[in-house]
């Protein structure tokens, strides 16, 4: 048995490539386990109804229902039904589309519903989007929606949206005008 002798490597420069990249899209179709916390999450929505969770250390609501908080990283206790009301903590209105995601414009927005204290996101739908400026008032922080369900639940997230709510003297008019 013969081993060729080390000595004929030879030496090369270290590489000054720099880094490198491989573009690739991923379609990947896949079957989560809910668990039973988002299961009944999932199960108030689809009775029209939205639970959260209390930590069982610091006593928050967490809406939508977590099994563990995420500040103290207890595991949460008590279920709570929380208001089907409540005012915008932030906003988006998306122009642009992405696979997977509904035709452009859309509005998304996180809200903070009466009784919870972390926010809720979802669509905002009832909107005219086409005038950015318009629909940025529309939205502002604070502003009072509610939570819309579908009248054909189907078990997930898309069974709610946000609506403004009207002022019942006015029902063309919005919390915040």
């Amino acid at each position: 048995m013969t081993s060729t002798p080390r000595s004929q490597a030879v030496v090369i420069p270290e590489p000054s490539t720099g880094p490198r990249f491989y573009e690739q899209t991923w379609d990947l179709s896949y079957r989560h386990a809910l668990g039973n916390t988002t299961s009944r999450f999932l199960a108030g929505l689809a009775a029209g109804r939205v639970y959260g969770r209390a930590c069982s250390q610091c006593r928050r609501v967490l809406v939508p229902a977590r099994s563990f908080c995420d500040r103290c990283h207890r595991a949460t206790g008590d279920w709570l039904q929380v208001s089907t009301s409540g005012v915008i903590e932030m906003f988006t209105v998306v122009y642009e589309p992405f696979r997977g995601l509904p035709e452009p414009p859309y509005a998304l927005a996180y809200v903070m519903l009466d009784g919870a204290d972390t926010a809720l996101p979802g669509y905002v739908r009832g909107l005219d989007l086409t005038d950015v400026e318009a629909v940025t008032k529309t939205l502002a922080i604070g502003t009072r929606v509610r939570v819309a369900f579908a009248e054909n639940s189907v078990g997930s997230v898309a069974d709610y949206w946000f609506e403004l709510e009207t002022d019942s003297a006015d029902p063309s008019v919005g919390a915040n005008g």
